[in-house]
């Protein structure tokens, strides 16, 4: 079994997101934690597939054709 890598390190959420999540642990009986780190698991594949902000260059407007 892999040792778990417990480096500290603070996200910001908006409020309702972080209600959300909060509500969704105590209906799990989980931490917070526990629960976004699921949620980046699961959604990990999907958020890969985004464009890269690298991935739109200065002067590939749609304005500049026109």
């Amino acid at each position: 079994m892999m040792a778990s890598d417990k480096r500290k390190q603070s996200l910001y959420f908006p409020e309702e997101y972080l209600d959300e999540i909060r509500a969704e642990s105590i209906r799990q009986d989980r931490s917070m934690s526990w629960i976004v780190q699921k949620a980046w698991e699961i959604a990990r594949d999907k958020v890969k597939q985004f464009p890269s902000a690298n991935d739109f260059l200065p002067g590939d407007d749609d304005e500049e054709e026109a």
